[in-house]
């Protein structure tokens, strides 16, 4: 019965399925490296294919591309993109296996880059991309506000029209956080930077971290949440990466 279920829900919550019109030839099963060479063969416009495993659930495997997870039937007929849940603990699994499958090495990140912001004991460890001009990335801040016992590195990338200029007045500041929260909660405009910023260099960041909007959320266990959380929800996720 479960099994029936997830397959009906994989269906309802799957933003699309795509099924080849061209005869599948058999594959052995089990055999992930030919369902691989299926998919990147006769469909390209998946983009390249870093790996195919076999899912511990329904059959199905698992398709990783760059920065994103699809499932696949054993044929290659099928093309999934969605999320997957175990309706006994209604837990995403598919969400839960990008986190593996996509996590950063946080320690590992340019933070020379970015602002460093310390709360309370700064325990916990979060680190973002952010836009001045990107709306959740402000409401983004309201949220973090009242936060405490964390350390955010806010690296500021001016993906939106305007916002060099704005990144550029709060770097160049004497007091890069005071500038940031009075620009982001306060809106107001710290003076016109005259210095050298790393934008650049975040703007590469970004892009190897397939970062196509902002706000893009960091956590320490190398996980990343595109867009925006409330607090209540931060707050779990920071817990549990405490210490690491």
């Amino acid at each position: 019965m479960l099994r029936s279920l997830l397959l009906l829900l994989a269906a309802l919550t799957c933003s699309h399925a795509y099924a080849s019109e061209a005869k599948a030839p058999t594959l052995l099963r089990g055999d992930a490296s030919a369902v691989k060479d299926m998919l990147q063969k006769n469909y390209p416009q998946i983009g390249k294919i870093e790996k195919v495993n076999k899912a511990n659930f329904l059959g199905l495997y698992e398709v990783v591309t760059s920065d994103q997870l699809f499932y696949t039937d054993e044929k290659a007929q099928y093309l999934i993109n969605g999320s997957i849940y175990d309706l006994k603990t209604m837990r995403n699994l598919t969400e839960e296996r990008s986190r593996q499958l996509f996590a950063i090495d946080f320690n590992g990140l340019p933070f020379e880059l970015a602002i460093k912001k310390v709360k309370g004991n700064g325990q916990r460890k979060m680190a973002y991309l952010t836009d001045p001009n990107c709306g959740y990335c402000k409401k983004l801040e309201g949220e973090l506000r009242n936060m405490d016992n964390v350390t955010l590195y806010v690296f500021m990338y001016p993906i939106f029209l305007g916002s060099d200029e704005k990144v550029k007045a709060v770097w160049c500041s004497k007091d890069q956080v005071k500038a940031w929260d009075d620009l982001m909660l306060n809106n107001i405009q710290p003076p016109a930077g005259t210095c050298d910023t790393p934008s650049a260099k975040v703007l590469e960041l970004g892009k190897k971290l397939n970062a196509t909007g902002t706000p893009m959320l960091i956590f320490a266990d190398g996980a990343r949440v595109p867009g925006f959380l409330p607090a209540a929800e931060l707050e779990n996720i920071l817990n549990g990466t405490a210490g690491r």
